[in-house]
């Protein structure tokens, strides 16, 4: 019988904890939406369909871009791309999430670059429309903008 009561107030004990243990966890933060598309001019380059996806935690957040519009113009291989989003606060200002991070790419394919890092504050709303992307390729600038805002709306940050 002892032992039966042992064990019964250490499975108390550890779901108290538990349950302690939830209520000190922080809260999740997220980024809404999620994911946005926009319709980017990239000049000589061409353009067309981007989804750029974020992801937040705490005051890092990280910006990936993705394009079956935009190609690559040449082979790439991993991590080869210097790139450089700058998007609009809504409050005034920019924030810019910047790396050299992507895959490797063949000729012809879809164009990612990503995720890139960068700092948010908590209620920035994020907007590409105004802003930029520029990639360096072998020292060739490519700069891509927004033709209007992205949808369904900016990031909003927690």
């Amino acid at each position: 019988m002892r032992g039966k009561r042992i064990g019964t107030g250490a499975a108390v004990a550890v779901g108290v904890l538990a349950i302690g243990g939830l209520a000190l966890a922080p809260a999740a933060i997220a980024v809404a939406p999620e994911t946005a598309t926009i319709n980017a001019d990239c000049g000589i380059f061409g353009g067309g369909a981007a989804t750029l996806t974020a992801t937040q935690n705490g005051t890092a957040a990280t910006l990936t871009l993705n394009s079956t519009a935009i190609k690559a113009p040449i082979a790439l291989s991993k991590d080869s791309i210097t790139s450089t989003l700058t998007l609009v606060k809504s409050t005034g200002g920019t924030r810019v999430f910047s790396g050299k991070v992507n895959p490797a790419m063949k000729v012809g394919d879809p164009v990612t670059v990503g995720p890139l890092p960068g700092t948010v504050a908590s209620g920035d709303k994020l907007e590409t429309y105004g802003g930029s992307l520029k990639m360096v390729v072998l020292g060739i600038t490519i700069t891509c903008t927004a033709k209007a805002p992205q949808s369904p709306g900016p990031f909003v940050f927690d």
